[in-house]
């Protein structure tokens, strides 16, 4: 029925669907702390409010939100006397580092656009950005100037900026520092040096707020089909899914410490890092990498109440020998993301045996709509959230919207019904950079096809299948191999899976399983053992074939390259 149903019907009905469901401690609206202002402007308000709060520490280092806010002037002031303007890309190379949040803020500050590049990226895919957003001006981390020296004849850079994680990291860290980024400062002849060169800036004159909704920041997507390609977002796109998630996904406030170690780069490292603690006032303990030892030493030393992780992550920290010695107590909300790992039963209630806190699915999002679009929050009980297959994401953060349609035609599916999942939302991407084909093959009136396969429920939840390029047909039934990974998860002796698809004359398409084990279970488990015991546990025509691997490819941002797995 609701196939023939208008668009303006099928959303009254979801709409009932959702405000019936809606937990009733979470609030249904946007929620602006400081009124729906440019996010440079929360940082000054908060900046005000409370000076010598905490805003970033880096195993000891304390950046204060007085000192965000007048370094980040600074550097603003600085670019401006090296020429850029209002509008001017400005790339950032850099891993997690208090000088990150200083250069994100500067750049919001004077109205130029912010172009996070991966540091995992080779010379090809730095000068691809480079060039494909005409950046003049880089600011990059010591240890990456190599690269950035590889590329600099073929792009239109003419100033780089250079800092190091030796300017920040204190002489007596306050929690262990991976051995990774103690490397000494390499001197870079002809750069500006980031930190000295703001304190020769004195006391600037802040800039007037730039406008809601000028380009702000061009976030890339992976690329894992054809190059990537930069998402238009702006900074009404940033405060409003803070805002969105404020109180509803996440119950965040100025006294509040976050944990992040997500590359800031990535658009689920900016929310987590950069953008959902400083809306909130709150503090960021920031690492800049996952260190499992690292993870566990600060939330004991900093009283950590909120972080998120992998679910491998979470994993690791449980079976870690020194798990014991570290207070987790004061943990509140622990969001976990399904990469490699899914979440279970299993592992959720292991973890809160341990630590008293319920591990919560972390939604649903992408980097066109500036991810954190959907929550689960309010869902845990009795596993409600895990026990709603297929994979559960929940509702619509608010002012979100979902709709399921058919891939081919675009009319609306039933509820319950298979298709493309399509949202709208106020932070969707206002377009790809340079790319207006792609920008009107994938926003169609005002919604984003997303390529994802999904299903909203008819209590109105919403359940993601996977991405269409990974759905399998054997003997004409769909198979999805996120639903395969998240079985072989549960596997004790599976440390992670990619599941891919293998063309097969009699069948059409076979699942293939390719497997990394863990570490103890190596030479001790057969292929032929795990299939057997899928065939325990799932319909036999998704049982997949097993390839035991050494070691799983990845992306920087944790998940498998499906594409570098041959079969």
């Amino acid at each position: 029925m609701a196939a023939r149903l208008t668009e303006k019907e099928y959303l009254e009905q979801l709409h009932a669907l959702w405000q019936k469901a809606w937990p009733k401690s979470a609030a249904r609206e946007p929620q602006y702390p400081h009124g729906e202002v440019a996010l440079s402007e929360y940082l000054r308000a908060w900046a005000k409010k409370q000076p010598e709060h905490p805003a970033v520490i880096f195993y000891g280092h304390v950046l204060t939100y007085a000192d965000l806010d007048k370094q980040s002037d600074r550097f603003a002031a600085l670019l401006m006397s090296k020429g850029v303007k209002k509008g001017d890309r400005v790339a950032v190379f850099m891993p997690n580092c208090p000088q990150f949040h200083i250069v994100f803020f500067g750049i919001l500050k004077l109205g130029a656009v912010h172009v996070p590049v991966s540091p995992l990226s080779r010379a090809f895919e730095l000068a691809y950005e480079l060039n494909d957003t005409d950046a003049e001006v880089i600011v990059a981390q010591d240890q990456l100037i190599e690269t950035v020296d590889q590329v600099r004849a073929e792009t239109k850079l003419r100033d780089v900026i250079v800092t190091s994680f030796a300017d920040v990291l204190p002489a007596d860290p306050t929690i262990p520092v991976p051995d990774s980024i103690r490397a000494p400062r390499i001197v870079v002849p002809g750069a500006t040096d980031l930190l000295p060169a703001l304190a020769a800036m004195g006391d600037v004159k802040p800039l007037p707020p730039a406008s809601l909704d000028d380009v702000a920041a061009l976030n890339y997507t992976g690329g894992t089909t054809g190059m990537p390609k930069g998402c238009v977002h702006t900074q009404r796109d940033m405060v409003y899914t803070a805002a969105a998630n404020y109180g509803i996904s996440l119950a965040i406030n100025q006294r509040s410490v976050c944990l992040s170690f997500f590359p800031e780069f990535w658009i689920a490292g900016e929310n987590l890092g950069l953008i959902f603690p400083l809306f909130a006032g709150a503090t960021l303990v920031l690492l800049a990498r996952w260190d499992a030892v690292g993870v566990l030493a600060a939330i004991d030393k900093y009283k950590v109440t909120i972080t998120a992780m992998p679910v491998d992550g979470a994993v690791e920290l449980m079976d870690h020998p020194r798990f014991k010695e570290f207070d987790l107590g004061s943990l509140d909300q622990v969001r976990v993301v399904s990469f490699v790992k899914k979440l279970n039963v299993d592992y959720r209630r292991r973890w809160k045996d341990l630590t008293g806190t319920t591990l919560a699915e972390s939604a649903w999002g992408m980097t066109e709509t500036h991810t954190s679009n959907t929550f689960t929050t309010g869902f845990q009980d009795d596993d409600f959230d895990l026990n709603s297959q297929p994979i559960f994401v929940g509702l619509p953060v608010p002012g979100a919207e979902f709709k399921i349609t058919d891939f081919e035609t675009g009319e609306l599916v039933q509820l319950g019904g298979e298709g493309e999942v399509r949202v709208r939302a106020p932070s969707l991407l206002k377009s790809y950079w340079n790319k207006p084909e792609a920008t009107a093959e994938s926003l169609v009136d005002g919604w984003l096809r997303t390529g994802d396969i999904g299903l909203i429920d008819t209590d109105g939840f919403l359940h993601f299948l996977g991405r269409r390029k990974e759905m399998l047909k054997v003997k004409g039934m769909s198979v999805f191999p996120p639903e395969i990974e998240a079985l072989l998860g549960q596997h004790p002796a599976v440390l992670g899976s990619g599941v891919v698809g293998r063309e097969d004359a009699d069948k059409g398409q076979v699942p293939v399983a390719f497997i990394q084990l863990k570490p103890e279970a190596k030479g001790t488990i057969t292929p032929e053992q795990v299939q057997a015991w899928c065939k325990e546990r799932m319909a036999v025509y998704k049982v997949p074939e097993v390839r035991i691997i050494d070691a799983l490819p990845m992306t920087a941002t944790g998940k498998v390259k499906k594409q570098e797995l041959n079969v």
